[in-house]
């Protein structure tokens, strides 16, 4: 079998997330690593008496993503759990998926993506972009739609799930047409998101010059097995060229469904989400049918990866 990991992003976090991993020393630890990095308590934060909108603010989300997701991958490898051929973060998550092959050193990613969440909420004032999911259309609908809507402000299809699952990002008016004319073109839903950033659109290159000084800035190697980038469905072993890919992220498009299907044409036969919740995984079942799939949502969960590699 061929195991390849994959890693959430922002919208998977929740109070209580990390329960089925709170009694493993190497989960808490990594927690203890981050906080102490950020100088706040991310164990805490995510507690299931803890504070919802704490976790939900994007400059707590993608730091407290990135350590669970890395602590659910030391937990893993620390029972003898064998190394993916391939990894991939959505979004956020492929920050978690270079540090954990090697590329990125854990508290440099932990700094990094704490800039990232403030370099983002930075370049667009909340309450001038936003984001809202478009189901049952095609992308080619879409993309039209958002063109026509623009007129003159952004608006972008920004995240390509799956097939009929597709994110649009900009300028919030822009974005409100937008979601108009597909549902004029046949769209079933058009659904505004909860997020005060809208992500992976032209309006974050502002955050990514920011983003691009900070990758400078520290070291990036080759990482220990393939990640495969969101922009480009590539993988790279050139740090120049991964720093160029995290950079290009923030404003361009998470190519989910290409990088799903690329993963099942290159002969991956187990795909297992390593992180909170289970986003993923419903995702991916619909891209890679033929694949098993596992989330990997409490230590009891390792068992069943075990059992299906």
């Amino acid at each position: 079998m061929s195991l390849a990991f994959v890693f959430p992003g922002q919208g998977s976090q929740s109070l209580g997330m990390m329960a089925g991993f709170a009694d493993d020393a190497s989960v808490r630890q990594t927690f203890e690593e981050a906080s102490a990095v950020l100088g706040q308590d991310l164990w805490a934060m995510c507690q299931p008496d803890a504070d919802a909108a704490v976790i939900n603010a994007t400059v707590n989300t993608q730091p407290l993503m990135l350590t669970a997701g890395v602590a659910v991958f030391r937990a893993w490898t620390a029972r003898g759990g064998a190394l993916p051929v391939v990894a991939a973060g959505h979004s956020l998550g492929e920050y978690t998926a270079l540090a954990c092959a090697g590329s990125i050193a854990f508290a440099d990613a932990v700094r990094l993506v704490r800039l990232r969440a403030e370099a983002m909420q930075a370049a667009v004032p909340e309450g001038v972009g936003a984001m809202a999911a478009i189901l049952g259309l095609a992308d080619a609908d879409i993309i039209a739609a958002c063109s026509e809507a623009a007129q003159g402000e952004v608006v972008e299809a920004v995240n390509f799930n799956s097939q009929g699952q597709v994110v649009i990002a900009g300028n919030k008016a822009a974005v409100e047409r937008a979601m108009g004319l597909c549902k004029d073109k046949g769209a079933k839903r058009a659904l505004p998101l909860p997020v005060s950033v809208p992500s992976h659109c032209a309006l974050m290159k502002p955050a990514a010059e920011k983003l691009a000084a900070a990758l400078a800035g520290i070291a990036v190697s080759a990482p220990t097995f393939p990640v495969i980038h969101n922009a480009d469905v590539a993988a790279y072993t050139d740090p120049a060229q991964i720093r160029d890919a995290l950079t290009r992220q923030l404003y361009q498009p998470v190519r989910w469904v290409d990088t799903v299907q690329k993963m099942a044409a290159d002969g991956v036969s187990v795909i297992a989400e390593c992180g909170p919740g289970k986003v993923l995984v419903g995702l991916n079942k619909r891209l890679a049918a033929e694949a098993q799939h596992v989330a990997l949502t409490g230590l009891a969960s390792f068992d069943e990866l075990k059992a299906v590699i």
